[in-house]
């Protein structure tokens, strides 16, 4: 276990909403560090690259969606 220094102004809304949560402090943290280590994190890094070049298309599309299917792909086939 280890322990940091947080400012109160860093502090203040992370024991609030451990406070709404009825859970500690230390649980939210974690709960957060947990998510920074996600696979997800490294899916939205990978999706950002995704898709910047011109495609050509001209019709409205969700860029965000077509990246994540991109991406989905991409992972599917090993890259």
């Amino acid at each position: 276990m280890s322990s940091v220094e947080l400012s109160d102004e860093v502090l203040a809304p992370i024991a609030a909403e451990a406070a709404r949560r009825g859970v500690s402090v230390e649980t939210v943290i974690a709960e957060f560090a947990a998510r920074l280590r996600s696979d997800r994190v490294e899916d939205d890094a990978f999706e950002s690259f995704v898709g910047c070049g011109a495609s050509g298309r001209t019709e409205p599309f969700d860029i965000r969606r077509e990246r994540a299917e991109l991406a989905a792909k991409k992972f599917a086939e090993g890259i």
